[in-house]
């Protein structure tokens, strides 16, 4: 993947490659060894890729919410 994936890129990526992705940008921004102008692009990628996987799992909830069966049903 680029090191600015689209978002087509990010929802081609599985839910576990996306946690993977957001850890190594996150590790890359707590070294310390980038400049403050690509820190900014990985924290822009980085929160592109929390809300794709946050998306994912809301609409994973939503899912399971409706499969649960209401007592007395």
């Amino acid at each position: 993947m680029s090191p600015e994936a689209t978002d087509w890129e990010l929802g081609a990526l599985s839910f576990e490659a996306l946690l993977e992705k957001l850890e190594s940008l996150v590790g890359q921004l707590s070294s310390g060894e980038v400049g403050i102008e690509d820190a900014a692009d990985l924290y822009e990628q980085a929160g592109r890729v929390y809300a794709e996987a946050k998306s994912r799992l809301d609409a994973v909830q939503a899912r399971i919410d409706a499969l649960r069966i209401e007592p007395g049903t």
